[in-house]
């Protein structure tokens, strides 16, 4: 029985907040916007970067300035998306375990495809994730399904036997969109309350958690 494991990238394999946060900073100093503090941008991820500018922006702000931003975000994250980023403690070993499990891995992420594969291969290398796919302009961002409608095809397995591993509510959206099982990660970009409050069936405070829930709760292939 194939079974895989999908999971978020920014808030779940590794924490971000502060590259992203120190890119949009820049275009905003460049632009004469106000910046605001790191933890704030725990507030503006999830949707994709366009959003993510959007978010750090005045509401009033012009679609012009939106693009500009954007433009001055990619330039400078794609030099430096990794100087502040780092693995959460406990997830080299959970994929490690996950694999020796007989699991297929693959990553989900709003990020678009170049950045999410450029991280995941730094911390991760090519022989971890079986697919990573990252945001483009044709597939719908999650909360939409098809990003785990394409894994699940490019993988040829069900439903029953694919969970994702996410720390936004907009997981627990995604999963439940496409009818596939989700743990909601604490240590991530939202509380514990939030992902309660957004529906979470599975909680896992630590990696090790996620291991235990898929182990010991059986989530895959229930009948």
């Amino acid at each position: 029985m194939d079974r895989l494991a999908i999971f978020d990238l920014d808030g779940t394999l590794v924490n971000s907040v502060a590259d992203l946060a120190n890119a949009v900073k820049h275009a905003l100093k460049k632009m004469n916007y106000p910046t605001h503090p790191v933890a704030a941008y725990c507030r503006f991820v999830c949707d994709g970067v366009r959003k993510l500018c959007e978010h750090a922006l005045p509401k009033d702000a012009s679609v012009e300035h939106v693009d500009k931003i954007l433009a001055m975000f990619q330039a400078y994250y794609v030099e430096h998306c990794m100087d502040c980023t780092k693995l959460y403690d406990g997830i080299q070993e959970l994929l490690q375990q996950l694999q020796s499990d007989g699991i297929f891995l693959a990553v989900a992420s709003n990020k678009p495809q170049a950045f999410a594969e450029q991280i995941a291969t730094h911390f991760f290398g090519t022989d971890c994730f079986s697919k990573i796919l990252g945001g483009n302009e044709t597939r719908p961002k999650k909360p939409s399904p098809e990003i785990l409608l394409d894994l699940l095809a490019y993988f040829d397995i069900s439903r029953e036997n694919a969970i994702l591993i996410g720390d936004f509510d907009v997981d627990l959206k995604t999963a439940k969109n496409a009818q596939i099982d989700v743990i909601g990660c604490t240590w991530g970009f939202r509380s514990r309350e939030e992902l309660v409050e957004a529906g979470a069936v599975y909680l896992a405070d630590s990696p090790k958690d996620v291991a235990q829930i898929i182990r010991k709760q059986g989530v895959f292939n229930k009948t």
